[in-house]
C-alpha cells in the first residue's frame, strides 16, 4: 500500500511521540544432552534474555517456546515450573505487572499434547490492552497475571491445534502443532501463532530430491495453519506467526554446490542393500573427506560457512518461504541458521554434525502486518530481527527476537490494508 510522503510523515511523527514497543521471540527449551545441566542452560538462556529485554525495553513482550520440556516431559516438569516461576518474579521482569503463560503440559494425551508454551508480558506503562475470547467472541480487559496448563483445550483465550498423524506418518508421536491468541493494543487487533512444524527424519531422504519430500510436509501443515487462522469463523486481522518452523536449506543443492568437485562414495547396508551412507571427497588433495552423509548425520570439513558473515551466501538456499510469498513476510535475515549448535556448555558458536545448518526459527508476519512497523525520520535502528546468545550456549537452537514499534493509528491502517490486500488477491 502507497502512502504520499506528506502522511508517512505525519505517521511517523506520531509514532515518534508515542512509542508501543512490541517484541516477539521464537525459542526452544529442550534438553537433550547429558552433559548439558538444566540448571545451567536455563540460567544461561535467561541471562542473555534478560539482556535483550533490558537493551529493548519491550512494552509488550510475546514468548513462543517449542518442545518445552520435549520427549521427557513428565522428568523436566519441574525444570519446566521453575523457569516459569523464575521468568514471572524477576528482577528484570518486575516492570511487566501483567502476563498470560499458556502451557500445554498435557504429556499423557498423544492426541492433544504439543510441548508449546506461550508468555506474553504487558509493561506497567501499557494501558488498555484487550484479549480476545474465541468462545465468547468478545474482547476481555488483560489485569493481573495468570497461568494456563494441563487441558488448554478448555481455554477460551486461545485456540490450539495438533496437526494430525497422517501429516508425518514417520513419526509415531510427533508433538507438532500450533496455539493461536488475539489481541488489541492501541486499536490494533492481531493474531500471534506459535508454531511448531515437522523436522527432517533423515538426510538422505532430504538429500535425494529438490525440493525434499520434508518440504512438502512442512507446506502443507503451514497451509493448514495459515486458512485456519483466516477461516470464516471470526473477523480477519493481520497475524505474526512464529516459532520452530524446521524450514531446511535445499539439501540437494547445497551439497551440489559444497561438493561441487567432489566424487561420491556410496555405502549400503549389506543385509537390505539401503543406503546408509555417501562420502564426498575432493577429486585431489590426496581425496580428501568434504562431507559424510547419513541419516542423523552431516559432517561438512569447513564448519566456517556457515558462519562466515552470518552465513548469508547460504541464504538462496533458503526457498521453502517462497512458496507463501503471496501470504507471508520476513524481515531481511541478518543473522547466522538458528540450528543446530552444539549442547556442549563450552562449545556456544558451534554447530553439531547431525544436520546441515538452518535457519529453522523465524518470525513471518501477514503483509497487512507490515504497516505495524514504521520506519524513523533518522538513522536510528527501531526495527531490530536477530538472535540471542551469539557466544553463549542456548541450546540447539538460537533463540530470534523482533523488535518493532506500533504507531498511533496503526490499526486503523492494518485494518485497512487487511481488507485492501484480500481483495487485490482473490
Amino acid at each position: 500500500m502507497q502512502w504520499s510522503q506528506e502522511l508517512r510523515k505525519t505517521l511517523e511523527k506520531t509514532f515518534q511521540r508515542s512509542p508501543a514497543l512490541f517484541s516477539v521471540s521464537a525459542l526452544h527449551l529442550s534438553v537433550r544432552h547429558r552433559s548439558l545441566e538444566p540448571e545451567n542452560l536455563q540460567k544461561n538462556w535467561l541471562r542473555e534474555f534478560y539482556q535483550v529485554v533490558h537493551a529493548h525495553k519491550p512494552h509488550f513482550m510475546a514468548l513462543h517456546c517449542q518442545e518445552f520440556g520435549g520427549k521427557n516431559y513428565e522428568a523436566s516438569m519441574s525444570h519446566v515450573d521453575k523457569f516459569v516461576k523464575e521468568l514471572l518474579s524477576s528482577d528484570a521482569m518486575k516492570d511487566y505487572n501483567r502476563a498470560r503463560v499458556y502451557l500445554d503440559e498435557n504429556y499423557k494425551s498423544q492426541e492433544h499434547f504439543t510441548a508449546l508454551g506461550s508468555f506474553y508480558f504487558l509493561h506497567e506503562s501499557l494501558k488498555n490492552i484487550y484479549q480476545f475470547d474465541f468462545k465468547a467472541k468478545k474482547y476481555k480487559k488483560v489485569t493481573g497475571k495468570e497461568i494456563y496448563s494441563d487441558t488448554l483445550e478448555s481455554t477460551p483465550m486461545l485456540e490450539k491445534e495438533k496437526f494430525p498423524q497422517d501429516y508425518f506418518p514417520e513419526c509415531k508421536w510427533s508433538r507438532k502443532g500450533f496455539i493461536r491468541t488475539r489481541w488489541c493494543i492501541t486499536d490494533c487487533a492481531f493474531d500471534l501463532v506459535n508454531i511448531h512444524l515437522f523436522h527432517d527424519a533423515s538426510n538422505l531422504i532430504a538429500w535425494e530430491t529438490s525440493p525434499s519430500v520434508y518440504s512438502g510436509i512442512r507446506h502443507k501443515a503451514l497451509g493448514y495453519v495459515l486458512d485456519r487462522i483466516i477461516d470464516q469463523r471470526f473477523e480477519k486481522v493481520s497475524y505474526f506467526v512464529f516459532g520452530d518452523f524446521n524450514f531446511r536449506l535445499d539439501a540437494k543443492a547445497v551439497v551440489e554446490t559444497l561438493c561441487a568437485k567432489a566424487t561420491m562414495q556410496t555405502i549400503r547396508a549389506a543385509d537390505t542393500n539401503e543406503v546408509v551412507k555417501l562420502i564426498f571427497r575432493e577429486s585431489d588433495n590426496d581425496r580428501k573427506v568434504m562431507l559424510q552423509l547419513e541419516k542423523k548425520l552431516f559432517d561438512y570439513f569447513n564448519q566456517d560457512v556457515f558462519r562466515d558473515n552470518n552465513g548469508t551466501a547460504l541464504l538462496e538456499f533458503d526457498r521453502e518461504l517462497s512458496v507463501f510469498k503471496d501470504r507471508l513476510y520476513e524481515l531481511d535475515i541478518s543473522f547466522p541458521p538458528s540450528y543446530p549448535y552444539s549442547e556442549d556448555s563450552s562449545q556456544g558458536r558451534q554447530y553439531m554434525n547431525t544436520r546441515c545448518p538452518a535457519w529453522c526459527d523465524r518470525i513471518l508476519m501477514s503483509h497487512s502486518a507490515k504497516e505495524l512497523i514504521l520506519k524513523a525520520e533518522n538513522d536510528e535502528k527501531i526495527v531490530i530481527y536477530d538472535h540471542i546468545g551469539p557466544n553463549v550456549c542456548m541450546g540447539d537452537h538460537k533463540p530470534v527476537f523482533l523488535s518493532f514499534r506500533i504507531a498511533a493509528g496503526a490499526g486503523k491502517r492494518c485494518l485497512q490494508s487487511e481488507k485492501i490486500f484480500r481483495e487485490t488477491t482473490l
